[in-house]
């Protein structure tokens, strides 16, 4: 996950047409139906902060917590500046969500845009539960999405290219898959291309994400390690039942102490 640290740069950028507000409103919305009197999140794999300001803009008490020093520097600074009018609802720092430990517990663990499928190891995916479990309180939540593996059987990924520009830099993202069906794991080999639009130069950035599709079943077994029940498990933003087309899933699990 160190790979981000390159990104840091121009990572808002790439994402600056993902609707945070609204993924921080359905993540709240799961929240309430079992929970509504939850105050305080621990937000693992953070990034640069966006997930979190809109969940502290709801009233939430949010902690992020990224592997990346470069993505907690962008938090800080987007928390005094763009995040300005809920400062005092966001802390951020640098973690692993694997191994990460504060005395802190909260009501609510969330681990969002894809964290737990960059877990390519059962070992990793046992740590985050693990994670998970130490902070959080009696009854509290853990809400993570994923990549859901009968939709990416059914329907895998193919080359995508993605363009973006701001004042300063025009960035062109090429994502070229990989599928190894044994290993439930696909490679995302991205080119990232950035070009300074005062000078012209064009520097070139390669990177390999490898990410791992997970079933219900599978997770159930990791629910049971940790002593985790899961409440529901639906296609991410909506609250149908999965299927073959969903490719992303949320999955909300409650901590039975």
């Amino acid at each position: 996950m160190k790979v981000f640290d390159k990104y840091a740069a121009y990572y808002d950028l790439l994402y600056k047409d993902k609707a945070y507000d609204e993924e921080a409103n359905y993540v709240a919305d799961l929240i309430h139906k079992v929970a509504k009197s939850a105050q305080s999140i621990l937000d693992l794999g953070c990034g640069t902060g966006k997930h979190a300001f809109h969940l502290a803009k709801l009233g939430y008490a949010v902690d992020g917590v990224d592997l990346s020093s470069a993505m907690i520097e962008t938090a800080n600074e987007n928390r005094n500046d763009e995040f300005q009018q809920c400062k005092n609802k966001l802390g951020f720092e640098v973690g692993d969500a694997r191994t990460y430990r504060s005395e802190k517990k909260y009501d609510v663990v969330v681990a969002l845009f894809h964290v737990m499928s960059y877990q390519n190891s059962n070992e990793d995916i046992e740590a985050v539960y693990q994670t998970a479990k130490h902070h959080l309180k009696k009854g509290g939540l853990f809400i993570f999405d994923f990549w859901y593996g009968p939709a990416v059987l059914t329907d895998p990924p193919v080359v995508r290219v993605k363009r973006l520009a701001d004042e300063n830099i025009d960035v062109t993202r090429i994502a070229e898959p990989e599928v190894h069906y044994n290993e439930n794991i696909v490679d995302v080999n991205y080119t990232v291309l950035i070009k300074d639009k005062k000078t012209g130069e064009v520097e070139e950035v390669k990177e390999k994400h490898p990410m791992r599709y997970l079933f219900l079943k599978e997770l159930n077994l990791f629910e049971e390690k940790t002593n985790f029940k899961r409440i529901h498990a639906f296609e991410w933003r909506n609250f149908q039942n999965p299927t073959a087309d969903s490719w992303n899933v949320v999955t909300l699990l409650k901590y039975e102490g």
